[in-house]
Parts: structure tokens; sequence; C-alpha cells
């Protein structure tokens, strides 16, 4: 923002604009005109600091490793490109349990279309009633939706409890340990 001659926003604005890709962040942060500089000089000092800013939920490998376990395959598809995604997942050393990883590019529109996630069953071999997407906001439930898909929403990220409580999920889980007990309990079991 100070590259640009913007001033800062707060924390708490940012944290409501997160979930619809970056072009539509930096457009509501720094206005059209300057949206697309903002988005260069984001990526270009994204790659230093997204690893070091980036925490794993409590718990998440252990449920990762349970998962896989249970022979479920699971692939990430995030708003952010799938460079930095994987980059991130593999230097936190849970990159290997993913079958892959998917994100916008020039073909593939940020969430909630659901073009990211039709691609990524299909490498799976998955259908939509065999597939959960596990998110933290309301755009992944609008993007499981589109795609016929279950939705699980665990707060953590850029949304609270209280936030998606009226969002249309499956389930709304307190922590991430929650999940496999849950994916266990559904009809017709993801297998």
């Amino acid at each position: 923002m100070t590259r640009l001659g913007v001033p800062a926003l707060p924390l708490e604005r940012v944290r409501r604009m997160v979930g619809h890709g970056l072009e539509r962040l930096l457009e509501e942060a720094v206005g059209a005109a300057r949206a697309d500089e903002g988005v260069r000089l984001f990526r270009e000092r994204y790659a230093d600091v997204a690893v070091d800013q980036t925490q794993l939920l409590p718990g998440v490998e252990g449920v990762l490793a349970t998962l896989a376990g249970r022979g479920h395959a699971m692939a990430v598809a995030s708003n952010k490109p799938a460079r930095f995604s994987r980059m991130i997942l593999d230097a936190k050393g849970v990159g290997s349990r993913f079958l892959a990883v998917g994100g916008p590019d020039a073909d593939t529109p940020a969430k909630p279309d659901p073009t990211m996630l039709r691609r990524l069953m299909d490498g799976a071999g998955a259908s939509p009633p065999a597939t959960v997407v596990v998110g933290d906001m309301e755009v992944d439930a609008e993007f499981a939706r589109a795609a016929g898909c279950r939705v699980v929403l665990i707060p953590g990220g850029s949304r609270s409890r209280e936030e998606l409580a009226g969002v249309d999920a499956d389930a709304l889980l307190e922590r991430i340990e929650e999940l496999p007990e849950w994916v266990n309990r559904i009809p017709n079991r993801l297998r």
C-alpha cells in the first residue's frame, strides 16, 4: 500500500476482503487503476514471506495422516497461485499428502467458480457426491455447492465461527481434529 502511495488499511477490513482472489482484493483496496501494479508488488514480496507468515492449523498434520491412512485422496484448491500454495505446503512438510494443488490461472477462474474443483475431481477420479470441500470462508461453501459437493467449514482463517454460522454448509466444526470423525459418519461414506 505504501509503495502505491495509499494509506494502509486496518487489518480487520483487509481480513473481510480476503477470499475472492488477489486481483479482486487489490482492486477493492487500491482501486482499479492501481490494482495490476498492486498484484505485481504483492507477488514480488509474497514469495519472500509466504512460508514464514503461514502457519498450519493446530492438528492438521495428524488429520491429514488419518485421512490419507483411510485412503482418501486429497487436493488443495486455493485462490492463491498454485506455485505459492505448493511452496507453502512443501515447506510445512505436508505437500506430499496432496494429489494435486490448484489455483487460478489464465484457464482457471478463482473461487467460487467451480472449474478448479471440477478439474481436481477429474484428476482424482472423484465424483461430486464423493467429494467434501473443507474450507474456512463463505467462498469455499459457494465453490463446493457450485460443483455439487459437500462442504465442511472450520473457523481459524479469515472468518470466525460467528461469521460462518449462517453459511450453507453440511457442517461447521470447531476444530480440524473433528474432521475424520465427521467423514466417517456421513451417509455413503467417501470411498
